[in-house]
């Protein structure tokens, strides 16, 4: 157990440090072999659902799960993979799309706020605030001063959440180029995947050189020692689930959950 920690600490981005996502290797193994994985996977699971239970009994904490990554690295397989088998009553999941007039016209953390979760919770968040560093850079939909104060404002919005009972881990999908290509080709010749397809996606594409870029800035001044970011390699979907899904208990293990005592002696009730 002691090696996995290792092995998953080292996908953590160090705080002050530079992410380096150029020298990660988005198709490693992290030393697992696919058959055993799935088998960690499903241990993993098992105790995500019991911890969750806890999480939701106890009322104390809250858990938000980032996921970011390129079009194709997997967000939604992990919200279906990772979290199968936690209560959906304890657990919200929210898709930040492009903002609606509503969303446009207030702060951009304004639709962040509405959608995080309550204690006894798990939230995901499948795109999120970062996408205000990410598209709106690379995309130029705010000035450069704009977006440049908002990796500060992002820091203190993460430290008031965490300082206030709600643990944040943050999971940059890192796919190649090459992986993505194929992914999109698959969903061309699939047709069972061809609605999941958009000609969006080849624009965003052409942009991958900017969006490395703009990802290397955001990990590299928002990862800190309470809100740390991941770089979970994603080329192959099984490393990615077990690396996410171990990364999160161990973060929930940590938090020393426990049931709640009830104020009375269960054993002087009596229920004729």
């Amino acid at each position: 157990m002691a090696h996995h920690s290792r092995t998953l600490a080292s996908l953590r981005v160090s705080p002050g440090k530079p992410a380096l996502i150029a020298a990660r290797d988005p198709g490693g193994t992290l030393g697992w072999d696919k058959e055993s994985a799935a088998a960690g996977l499903e241990e993993a699971r098992s105790r995500l659902a019991q911890l969750h239970q806890l999480l939701w009994a106890e009322n104390k904490h809250a858990v938000l799960v980032v996921l970011q990554g390129m079009d194709t690295s997997g967000k939604d397989g992990v919200i279906r993979h990772v979290m199968t088998g936690v209560d959906p009553q304890g657990c919200k999941v929210t898709a930040f799309k492009r903002p609606s007039e509503e969303e446009a016209d207030h702060a951009y953390l304004w639709r962040i706020v509405k959608a995080l979760p309550a204690r006894g919770d798990i939230g995901i968040f499948n795109r999120s605030h970062y996408e205000d560093v990410l598209i709106a850079r690379v995309r130029s939909l705010v000035p450069e001063k704009e977006w440049r104060a908002r990796y500060d404002q992002i820091n203190t919005f993460e430290k008031l959440l965490v300082d206030n009972g709600t643990t944040v881990l943050k999971f940059f999908l890192h796919i190649s180029k090459e992986e993505q290509k194929k992914r999109l080709q698959d969903r061309l010749d699939d047709p069972t995947k061809n609605w999941k397809f958009s000609m969006q996606d080849l624009e965003e594409r052409k942009l991958w050189d900017r969006y490395m870029e703009a990802y290397e800035e955001a990990l590299s001044r928002c990862s800190t020692p309470y809100a740390p970011w991941y770089i979970i390699p994603s080329d192959r979907k099984w490393v990615r689930n077990l690396a996410i899904s171990r990364i999160i208990v161990e973060t929930m293990e940590s938090l020393g959950l426990e049931w709640p005592r009830p104020a009375f002696d269960p054993k002087s009730v009596v229920i004729e």
